[in-house]
C-alpha cells in the first residue's frame, strides 16, 4: 500500500546558522525540509514543487521576509506562511496578518515546543485547504452530472405534455432518472470509498425491512429508503485514513480532523438536494447521526426534534458500523435505548431484523491479514481491471497466494473487502 507523503516545508534564513539551527529543531519530526540561505533561490523552489509550510525570517539580504513572503503567496496561495523575526514590528505583523500574507510569526529566540507546535497547526490548516478544495471539486462534477440528469429529465417532461397518451410511459421514464441520481451518488461513493460503498447497501436492506411494516406513513418510508442510499455521501472528499481513524480510535483525532467528519451530515444533506428535492430528505440526512439524549451531532437534537426517519435510520447505521459481532452488535443497541437511540425505533429495529436476516458485516483488511476461510466481500481486480477474485469467493491457499504473488509484481490499489 502507498505511504502517506510528508509534508514538505520550505525553510528560509540567509544565516547559515541559524538556518542549520531551524532544520535541526524541525527534523525530529515527520517533514520533508528544504532549507536555502536565498530568498531567490527559494522562489525557484516554489515554482518547481508544492509546499505546506514556508518559513523565512524577516532581516534578509536581497529582500525582507514579508517581501519574499507576499512573492511566495502569489505562486502558492494555499502554503501557510510563517514569519520568524528578532525585533517585532507590531503594526507591519499585525497588518500581514490581517492582509493573509502570514499565518503566525514567532519571536527570536524562539521556543522549541512553540515553533512546532505552529508548524503543525499550519501544516494542518494546508491540509484543510486541500481537503476542501477536493470536496468542492467533487461537488462541482456531482453537480455537473446531476445537471445533465435534469436537462434530460425537462426533455422528457416537454415531450410527455407534448404526448398526452403516453403519460403513463414517461412517468416510469421520470422514475428511471430518479434511479439513476440515487445510482449515481451510490456510484460515486462506492468509487472513493469502496467499504461505505457496501455499508450503504447493508443499511438500505435494513431499512427497507422497516419499511414493509405499517409502522411508519407513507412519506416516511419515501424518506428512509432515499436518507438510507445518500446518508454517506457528505464523506466523499474526506480522506480514507481519516474515516478509518474515526471508526477505530476516534480518541486519537485533533478537532479539525473531528470537525471534518461531524460536519460529513450537513455536507450530505447539501450534497442529497440534487438527487431528491424534499427538504426531509436532507434534513433525515442530517440527522441521522443525533442521539435520543441530544449527545450527537452536528446540531445535537433531542429526542422528538430529531426526523423521525432519523431516528429509525440512526439504529440501521449503528448496526451496519460496529465492530462487534452481529449478536453483541444488537445487544449493545437495545443497552442504548433510550440513550443514543429512539425506544421505539429499536423496538421496529428487533421486530423486523431477525439475526437471520441481518445483512453481514463487512470489513476491509490488509494482505498481510487475509488468510483461509475468508469470504470476499467485493471483486478483487487486478490495476488494469481484470477480474483476479470474485465477490463471495472463499479465500483458500491457492487463490491466496495468486493474489499475494500478483500485488508483488502488479500492486493492487483498491481497498481488499470481506464478510466479518
Amino acid at each position: 500500500m502507498a505511504t502517506t507523503p510528508k509534508p514538505k516545508i520550505l525553510i528560509v534564513d540567509d544565516d547559515e546558522i541559524i538556518l542549520v539551527a531551524l532544520k535541526e529543531t524541525i527534523s525530529s519530526e515527520p517533514y520533508d525540509i528544504t532549507a536555502t540561505t536565498s530568498a531567490q533561490e527559494a522562489l525557484g523552489y516554489l515554482e518547481k514543487e508544492a509546499f505546506s509550510v514556508i518559513i523565512s525570517d524577516q532581516r534578509m539580504a536581497e529582500m525582507t521576509g514579508l517581501e519574499f513572503l507576499q512573492k511566495a503567496k502569489t505562486i502558492q496561495e494555499d502554503a501557510s506562511r510563517i514569519l520568524i523575526t528578532g525585533v517585532v514590528e507590531l503594526k507591519t505583523i499585525i497588518e500581514a496578518v490581517n492582509q493573509g500574507e502570514i499565518f503566525r510569526f514567532i519571536a527570536k529566540p524562539w521556543i522549541r515546543e512553540e515553533l512546532l507546535v505552529t508548524i503543525q497547526n499550519a501544516v494542518q490548516r494546508h491540509q484543510l485547504i486541500e481537503a476542501n478544495k477536493k470536496l468542492q471539486q467533487s461537488t462541482l462534477s456531482l453537480n455537473e452530472e446531476l445537471a445533465q440528469a435534469n436537462k434530460a429529465l425537462e426533455s422528457k417532461l416537454t415531450q410527455a405534455a407534448q404526448e398526452t397518451q403516453a403519460i403513463g410511459q414517461q412517468t416510469q421514464t421520470l422514475q428511471k432518472n430518479f434511479d439513476q441520481s440515487i445510482e449515481l451518488c451510490y456510484r460515486l461513493l462506492c468509487r472513493v470509498h469502496p467499504l461505505l460503498g457496501k455499508e450503504t447497501k447493508a443499511i438500505v436492506d435494513i431499512c427497507e425491512l422497516m419499511c414493509q411494516e405499517e409502522h411508519l406513513s407513507s412519506e416516511d418510508k419515501h424518506t428512509l429508503k432515499i436518507s438510507a442510499w445518500l446518508q454517506d455521501i457528505g464523506l466523499i472528499g474526506i480522506p480514507r485514513e481519516l474515516i478509518k481513524r474515526y471508526r477505530e480510535t476516534p480518541e486519537d483525532l485533533d478537532e479539525d480532523e473531528l470537525g471534518l467528519i461531524q460536519n460529513h451530515p450537513i455536507q450530505g444533506q447539501e450534497l442529497a438536494t440534487f438527487a431528491d428535492n424534499l427538504a426531509i430528505v436532507g434534513a433525515t440526512i442530517r440527522g441521522c447521526r443525533e442521539h435520543w439524549d441530544g449527545s450527537g451531532f452536528p446540531d445535537g437534537l433531542p429526542q422528538e426534534s430529531i426526523p423521525t426517519p432519523a431516528r429509525y435510520l440512526a439504529v440501521a447505521i449503528a448496526f451496519v458500523e460496529s465492530p462487534l459481532p452481529r449478536e453483541e452488535t444488537v445487544e449493545e443497541i437495545i443497552n442504548l435505548s433510550g440513550h443514543a437511540f429512539d425506544p421505539e425505533a429499536v423496538r421496529l429495529f428487533l421486530k423486523v431484523t431477525q439475526l437471520s436476516r441481518l445483512p453481514k458485516k463487512v470489513k476491509d483488511v490488509l494482505f498481510s491479514e487475509l488468510s483461509p476461510g475468508m469470504v470476499l466481500a467485493g471483486d478483487v481486480n487486478s490495476p488494469a481491471g481484470l477480474l483476479l477474485l470474485p465477490e463471495g469467493h472463499v479465500v483458500n491457499e491457492t487463490s491466496l497466494k495468486k493474489i499475494v504473488r500478483h500485488n508483488m509484481s502488479d500492486p493492487i490499489h483498491h481497498q481488499i473487502l470481506v464478510y466479518a
